[in-house]
């Protein structure tokens, strides 16, 4: 259950930072380019987004990382990622995946009770 943790919340982790990417670079175009709030529709709150763009997916992998050895703080970390990218992004087309896959790696994370059989 480890190993399927650590490979769910790396594959979550790299797409949140996907996401996260594209977040940021909008709310960047967007203190650019006021005007371009008028035709896109804006957002209401470019800060928690900027930090969130990081946050999240740096949260993801290395909760991933600590799967296998420290499966407890892992899980925590996976759990936490996959609740600060809903909250902050929503559930889209865009983020479900690496939402369903943080949260499901830290359920499996926080269930695995003994080291996984090599």
């Amino acid at each position: 259950m480890r190993n399927a943790a650590l490979m769910l919340g790396l594959i979550g982790g790299l797409w949140g930072m996907v996401v996260g990417f594209f977040s940021f670079a909008y709310t960047d175009l967007l203190i650019r380019y006021p005007d371009l709030a008028e035709f896109t529709g804006g957002v209401a709150n470019i800060g928690p987004i900027r930090v969130m763009s990081l946050a999240a997916p740096v949260m993801a992998i290395a909760g991933a990382a600590m799967a296998r050895s420290v499966n407890g703080l892992g899980g925590v970390l996976l759990l936490v990622s996959s609740a600060g990218m809903y909250l902050t992004f929503g559930f889209g087309v865009f983020t479900m995946f690496p939402i369903a896959m943080c949260a499901l790696a830290g359920v499996l994370a926080l269930a695995a009770r003994q080291p996984d059989p090599h």
